[in-house]
């Protein structure tokens, strides 16, 4: 139930972060960085910087969290998934060189998106590779017993 209420949580969040990013109240607008696409560039709740793409992509994640919430074995391949991917852009906005923090100049990862992204992976990759709850969905193979 927690990787289940782990993935609820996640879409909920993600899609709220996706959507305060169109909300101009709630996230001013500031000089851009050199992007390709720089539509809506602004400092989500003044800490994140993001564009338009990073709102999109905050949407789908939280929507697929949301999708993932219905049966356990979803949820568990959400926060792998979650812990990898978002490890990869953690590690990817330390790097200027190639714009790697900027996806090559389409997403900006950079700032605090470092330490939010490496922060969601490590919070992920406990409820994804962590122990399996007894009665989560899982049985064990047949014959095979534990030692």
């Amino acid at each position: 139930m927690r990787t289940r209420l782990f993935a609820l949580i996640v879409g909920i969040a993600y899609v709220a972060a996706g959507l305060a990013g169109f909300v101009p109240g709630l996230s001013p607008a500031h000089e851009t960085q050199d992007l390709i696409v720089n539509t809506a560039y602004r400092d989500v709740l003044g800490l994140f910087p993001a564009n338009v793409l990073h709102h999109l992509v905050h949407l789908a994640v939280g929507v697929l969290g949301l999708l993932a919430y219905r049966t356990f074995a979803a949820a568990r391949n959400f926060a792998r998934g979650l812990a990898i991917v978002y490890a990869v852009l953690g590690v990817m906005g330390l790097i200027e060189a190639g714009n790697l923090n900027t996806t090559f100049d389409l997403i900006p990862l950079f700032g605090n998106d470092v330490w939010l992204h490496l922060g969601t992976a490590a919070v992920a990759a406990y409820f994804g590779f962590g122990p399996v709850p007894a009665g989560a969905g899982y049985a064990e193979p047949s014959g095979s017993r534990a030692a």
